[in-house]
């Protein structure tokens, strides 16, 4: 696979600076090397320019950062989308998770996508039902043309209609969700599969519950994971942790059953915060659950004839 690695190293959408070194320290963990080694063809080119903190204001306080915030998604989308013009994979590093507007969006223009967002939160409030005015919770609310206009059409860079049809939308792993953002996302028809779900059916028939949600009428799928939705014990260095998320072994069979698929068409990682990581904890993880994602076993999981269904 030839492979386009972009960092779009943003904070302007998150409640606590840090994620803007995200992209370094998974770089810094190995990702080029270790993709490579599974034999890749990978070119990193680089990070979107992204505006000086010292510069910035906050404005509408239920849209914190947006003029920032939209600039680098602008930004962001022209990349992703040169990546897709080139035939190769986008492999985008956060940042905070507001970045996958502008990556989902841009693979919209050239694919009817699905979506699989795995995270701990919904990401789905708009400027209207936000208890936070954090731009990062409301990315697939827009993908899905809901929200404030100019987040919605990204200032004017896409027609101001949704990007992705909700019905192909499919929230992995979720566990903290605002009460109003939940009646958006049953309203719109998202389907949610929380850590619940997992709990009760594992996360093997989850994922593959998943990937035919997402994968139906659809070109294929952009996955879009962010750190917190992986348990704080093992991926301390999130800026919202959340107890009862995904073990190790649960995070790598949901990237390996991405990756059996065969219909990835590009991959977030998003929210890793140094910071708060313990020595490059979370970053290394980040890399082994991608290496998992794009062609790499883990285990040997066998299968067993009679348990299959």
């Amino acid at each position: 696979m030839d492979i386009e690695i972009i960092g779009a190293p943003i904070d302007f959408g998150a409640g606590r600076r840090g994620v803007e070194m995200g992209a370094a320290a998974i770089r810094i963990a190995g990702l080029v090397e270790k993709l490579a080694a599974l034999g890749h063809s990978v070119t990193d080119v680089g990070d979107v320019d992204v505006p000086v903190r010292g510069h910035a204001v906050i404005g509408d306080p239920r849209l914190r950062y947006l003029d920032e915030i939209l600039v680098v998604h602008r930004a962001l989308a022209e990349a992703v989308a040169g990546t897709h013009s080139r035939g190769r994979f986008p492999l985008v590093l956060g940042g905070d998770h507001s970045v996958g507007l502008a990556s989902i969006a841009a693979t919209s223009r050239t694919h009817r996508v699905g979506v699989i967002w795995i995270d701990t939160h919904g990401d789905f409030n708009t400027h209207q039902t936000t208890l936070t005015g954090n731009v990062h919770g409301m990315p697939l609310a827009a993908l899905a043309g809901l929200g404030f206009p100019r987040l919605v059409s990204m200032d004017g860079w896409r027609a101001p209609e949704r990007a992705v049809d909700p019905a192909g939308i499919v929230i992995v792993g979720a566990r903290d969700i605002d009460p109003k953002e939940a009646d958006l996302l049953k309203t719109a028809g998202v389907t949610v599969l929380s850590m619940a779900v997992i709990d009760r059916y594992g996360i093997g028939r989850v994922m593959e519950h998943a990937i035919h949600i997402a994968g139906t009428d659809t070109d294929g799928i952009y996955a879009s994971f962010d750190l917190d939705v992986m348990d704080p014990s093992i991926a301390p260095g999130v800026g919202t942790p959340s107890a009862g998320g995904l073990t190790v072994r649960e995070g790598h069979l949901a990237m390996e059953l991405l990756s059996a698929s065969g219909r990835l068409l590009g991959l977030d990682v998003v929210e890793v915060n140094p910071v708060l990581d313990e020595r490059n904890t979370t970053a290394e993880l980040a890399v082994s659950l991608t290496l998992s994602a794009l062609g790499k076993r883990v285990w040997s999981r066998e299968t067993i004839p009679e348990l299959e269904h």
